[in-house]
């Protein structure tokens, strides 16, 4: 599974507004600045988030974004769903070659592992909060290890 920058930038925006206490914010400049991303970047990112319901924004001196929900109810695959351009959908499309469509349009042996695929990414994210991500490398690792079905096939980096 490939994560776009969208989605990595989008998760971390996200999980900056989740270590903040209750009635702080965040300016785009300040989510900006936290995630060295631009503050255009930051602003489209913030308009998604916004639009899907997971931040509220306030204006004025002491405004910015917050998260719209707890992070402890908005969990990965609702964000992922946002963030993601479908690549699952449009799979099939992709990889046309010279052709208008895929040549093994209808019988394919690939599709199937790919959305099966799929499904294993979707069912685990379906199970991790944002406030999952909160946290430490070490801890969040072991929360992650923690869940049913997901085993650790690589060594988390060491920095």
């Amino acid at each position: 599974m490939k994560i776009s920058a969208q989605e990595e930038y989008g998760l971390r925006c996200l999980v900056q507004l989740a270590n903040l206490s209750d009635g702080e914010t965040l300016t785009l400049p300040q989510i900006a600045e936290r995630e060295g991303i631009s503050t255009a970047n930051a602003g489209k990112l913030m308009w998604l988030l916004n639009k899907a319901g997971f931040v509220n924004s306030t204006r004025g001196t002491k405004g910015g974004y917050f998260l719209a929900r707890p992070a402890e109810e908005i969990f990965l695959n609702e964000i992922i769903k946002v963030l993601d351009e479908d690549v699952l959908n449009s799979h099939c499309e992709s990889y046309t070659g010279i052709r208008d469509s895929c040549v093994h349009h209808g019988d394919c042996g690939i599709r199937p592992v790919i959305v099966g695929l799929h499904e294993i990414v979707e069912n685990a994210l379906s199970r991790i909060t944002l406030a999952n991500l909160v946290g430490n490398e070490r801890s969040v690792d072991a929360m992650f290890h923690q869940i049913q079905g997901i085993h650790r096939t690589i060594e988390p980096q060491r920095i």
